[in-house]
Order: C-alpha cells, then sequence, then structure tokens
C-alpha cells in the first residue's frame, strides 16, 4: 500500500481534515506526561535492556560544526519497516467496495465451463515506514498506524541486512508498537527524558520519507504538549524539522543523539512537510512499550472523575486566582476511588502523585500511567482550601476512559432557557439515571448566550452558583434574583455532568 495524505487545500476545514499520520495506511482525524516511567517488573521484559540518560542536554548545538557525528552515531538504529497486507475481499472474493452484481444482476456470472462463481483476486497493498531500534536483542519502536494491518513486516537496517519482523503489541491510543527482529548486537538508541526538553532545542528528524532511503533533517522544538489528531492519549511534541509520509515511526534526537520523539504525523495542505510535524515523546512511548512486552497489553489506571479545564471565567466563579491551573471536577463516578477517597464535584485537582496538574488532558495522562492498586496523593481545591486526599487507583475498567468532558463555551447565562420538572416519562426518555435530581431545559433560544455558550434542550440543570436544584420552580427562584449578570451551571447530559459559565453581560 503506498504512502498516502488525504489532505484538504482549504484552511476552512477543520483542523483535522488537515492533519495526516505519516506511514504507509492510516489518515487520523483528530501531552507531554509529567511521570517517569518506572522498573521493569521481573519476567518477560528482562531482556529489555534499554539504554537511558537523564543528563541534560550539552552545549554541543552551539558547538558543532556540523552534526555528521552525532548521524553516524544515531543512523544505525533508524530501520525502514515495509509492510505487506491482503487487501479485504467480499464474500463474493471481490476488493472490498466494489460489486459487480450492479452491472451484473443478482448472481455473478460463472466462469466458462467451470459451473462456479467468478474468483476475484485481491491485490496485496504495500507501505514504507520507519522505526527505532531500542534493545541490542531486536526490540523496535514504531507507530501502531505502520503495522496494524500487516500480513507481513520486512525491517531493513542501515548496514543492508533484512529481518522478518513480529508485533509484540500494538496500543492504538497512543499510537505506539512494538516489534521484534530476530537479531543480536544491534546498535539501540539511548533514550533520554522528554520532560526535559524546552521549546527552542535543536532537534533531528530521521526516517524513510516515500521510501526513498534515511533521510535526516533538522529543526527546532515548536511547542510541547500538543493534542491533534483525536487519540486517547495523546503529548505530541510540535517540531518544524521537515518530516514527511513514511517518516512515521522515526527517530527525533536532541544534538547528542538521544531519542526524545517519535515522529507521527504532519499538518500539511499539499501531503508534504510543511513545518508541522508531531512525535510522541519517549517518556509517553516507553512507558506504552514496557507494558506491552511485560504484559502484552497497556494497562491503565482509573480514578473516577467527570473531568474539563479550567476557564478563565470558571476560576472567577470558583473564586479562583486567573492562573490557576488544574482540572475541573464535574462529576464523581459513584463507587469509584475518587469517591472513596473524597474527591467531590467543584474541587480543582492541582496535584496528582506529587505532580503539577495543568489541565485535563495531563491529568488523565498522570491518571493512565500510574498502576492499579498505587495508593497516591491527590491535592485539590475546594471552596478557596486547599487539600490533600490519598486515592488508591484502580485499573481502567474495559473501554471506559476517564475522558475529559468537553469544555463548552466561556461566554453563557440562563435568559432565554425554560425549564420543566424532571419526571418519569422525562426521565425514561432523556435515560436520565434515579440519582440525578434537577430541572430539564424545555425551551431554549438559540440567539440567547446560554445557546452560545453549549446549553441545549434535554440537558438537566443540577446546580446553579453552586446551589443544588431539585425542582423546575427552584431554578427559576434562583435565577430570579441574579446577583451578577454571569452564572455558573452545572449540567448533565448524555451520561455526564459538565459546568457552564452563563455570561449575560454583553446582552442588549
Amino acid at each position: 500500500m503506498k504512502d498516502q495524505t488525504i489532505l484538504t487545500a482549504s484552511s476552512t476545514k477543520p483542523l483535522w481534515h488537515r492533519l495526516a499520520v505519516l506511514g504507509c495506511v492510516t489518515i487520523a482525524t483528530g501531552s507531554l506526561v509529567a511521570f517517569t516511567p518506572g522498573p521493569l517488573s521481573k519476567g518477560k521484559a528482562d531482556s529489555l535492556h534499554l539504554q537511558v540518560s537523564n543528563a541534560p542536554a550539552s552545549d554541543n548545538a552551539r558547538t558543532f560544526p556540523s552534526f555528521a557525528p552525532v548521524i553516524k552515531k544515531v543512523a544505525p538504529s533508524v530501520v525502514k519497516v515495509s509492510v505487506t497486507s491482503q487487501a479485504k475481499a467480499s464474500p463474493a472474493g471481490m476488493p472490498e467496495g466494489l460489486d459487480l452484481r450492479r452491472f451484473f444482476g443478482g448472481e455473478m456470472p460463472d466462469m466458462p465451463g467451470s459451473g462456479s462463481s467468478r474468483q476475484f483476486h485481491t491485490p496485496k497493498q504495500q507501505g514504507v515506514g520507519s522505526g527505532v531500534i531500542v534493545t541490542t536483542d531486536g526490540y523496535i519502536l514504531t507507530n501502531n498506524h505502520v503495522v496494524e494491518n500487516a500480513d507481513d513486516i520486512k525491517v531493513a537496517l542501515n548496514d543492508g541486512r533484512e529481518f522478518s519482523g513480529k508485533v509484540i503489541g500494538r496500543d492504538p491510543k497512543t499510537d505506539v508498537a512494538v516489534i521484534k527482529i530476530d537479531a543480536k548486537d544491534l546498535p539501540a538508541v539511548t533514550i533520554a527524558d522528554s520532560d526535559a526538553i524546552e521549546v527552542g532545542d535543536r532537534v533531528l528528524a530521521i526516517g524513510n520519507p516515500f521510501g526513498i532511503g534515511q533521510t535526516v533533517t533538522t529543526g527546532i522544538v515548536s511547542a510541547k504538549g500538543r493534542a491533534t489528531l483525536g487519540l486517547d492519549y495523546e503529548d505530541f511534541i510540535q517540531t518544524d524539522a521537515a518530516i514527511n509520509p513514511g517518516n512515521s515511526g522515526g527517530a527525533l534526537v536532541d544534538v547528542d543523539g538521544r531519542l526524545i520523539g517519535m515522529n507521527t504525523a504532519i499538518l500539511s495542505h499539499s501531503g508534504g512537510n510543511q513545518g508541522i510535524g508531531f512525535a510522541v515523546p519517549t517518556n509517553l512511548a516507553r512507558w506504552v512499550m514496557e507494558s506491552l512486552v511485560n504484559s502484552g497489553r497497556v494497562d491503565r489506571g482509573f480514578l473516577g472523575v467527570n473531568i474539563q479545564d479550567l476557564t478563565p471565567q470558571m476560576a472567577k466563579e470558583f473564586k479562583l486566582d486567573q492562573t490557576t491551573s488544574g482540572a475541573l471536577v464535574a462529576d464523581v463516578t459513584p463507587g469509584s476511588p475518587a469517591e472513596k477517597a473524597g474527591v467531590k464535584s467543584g474541587d480543582l485537582i492541582t496535584a496528582f502523585n506529587g505532580k503539577a496538574v495543568s489541565d485535563s488532558r495531563h491529568l488523565k495522562l498522570q491518571v493512565g500511567a500510574t498502576p492499579a492498586g498505587a495508593s497516591v496523593p491527590l491535592k485539590v481545591l475546594r471552596d478557596g482550601s486547599s487539600l490533600t486526599l490519598n486515592v488508591t487507583v484502580e485499573a481502567l475498567p474495559g473501554d471506559k476512559l476517564a475522558q475529559a468532558a468537553p469544555s463548552g463555551a466561556a461566554d453563557d447565562a440562563l435568559h432565554g432557557v425554560a425549564v420543566a420538572d424532571l419526571d418519569k416519562a422525562t426521565r425514561d426518555e432523556l435515560k436520565v439515571p434515579a440519582q440525578i435530581k434537577g430541572a430539564v431545559i424545555s425551551q431554549l433560544e438559540q440567539d440567547s448566550p446560554a445557546y452560545e455558550a453549549g446549553l441545549r434542550e434535554g440537558d438537566v440543570i443540577t446546580e446553579i452558583n453552586h446551589e443544588a436544584i431539585k425542582s423546575a420552580e427552584q431554578a427559576t427562584s434562583v435565577c430570579s434574583k441574579p446577583v451578577t449578570k454571569v452564572t455558573l451551571v452545572k449540567v448533565w447530559s448524555h451520561g455526564r455532568s459538565r459546568y457552564v459559565v452563563v455570561d449575560e453581560s454583553k446582552v442588549g
């Protein structure tokens, strides 16, 4: 399957329309992790002997007349990953998407003299990506989208040798995969602490763009903590080093030749490099890789909170300093680790396990990287006071995600909102759980600040300015005597709660 990027030339399209993963098969529609990977558990992963350096970057960026010594050191660790997969076929043996019955009627014509239905050979698809050798005995880091549909994997080393590759594990939630080749004494890359990099640091990208052969480009770290592809767990490093389709799974290294990221996607109108590339940071990739090698899966921690980012207006309504950062708890799952620890709706989580929480996405990453059973301190702000709670993290149940709630617009109000009591018929229709109390929005003017803020008919108002709402009459009463034109509303909809700031100050 050839490299392909399906990109729109119009910048008016949503961002995800203009994002493409760099490898061989996937077009994705669309954070650094503040944790240090722990030691490997004993067992299968004992052979995963990583070379790790936590020393700060040297002054090589200023003193090097050439990056040739760095490239000579790192280039042997970067490999070409060639993938072959069989195109899917219909029950009639036809390539997927092709149905000749449209031309021949309900039955397929028989092959001459055979008495059997016509058979169609489906073409094999081929693609090329990149990978990075991380252990001397053949473990290779690459992207999930490079190998997810592979029937056959060939790994070509920089010295010309070629090996068959085997998928050890894949994690679509981070687009990380690990493959293995049967070889010894391989040139493994040294892995750096990706948390230590800074915007402006010089970096080098090495991979196999368009399958033409190993290519090296240089640039800087343009940004950190990007979330662009719509994956469940994202923490991309952004760089302007030239990377193109085929670079997926390739190395992003610092000036000392240490791996700081794995090239994954580009933002482009043309399908080629336009100076905006994204790489999975090594701290995230390493944790996923070790989990896959250890157990063949990635076990993530579960806290049991519905969280959202703290906007300046919400900070004002919660009487918090405008510079305060953290993840705002909109709801707590009954029986969850968070509830058992004493976390409440309206709490602002500012630190998890001793690490500052900048926003809801970073908290999700931190919790996900915490092993089940770990007891960690959780720092929260509640009613202006700082509290430290101890929470015992549990395993993420099934496919349930500890995902952030949609933040909603910042400017909203209750003018133009009509409410009704939440009776049994309404509960049944909207599938509102029995424990949810409040007033349901029955009508909403579309030109109102409330609508612009994200409130919708069918939303259940459960709090207004921190006051619990039990009925439509109470909601009307609370709104009839506003202290200001800004109202903090908590609503339940589609199985989750969220806070919304309602601002009427700009109306009239």
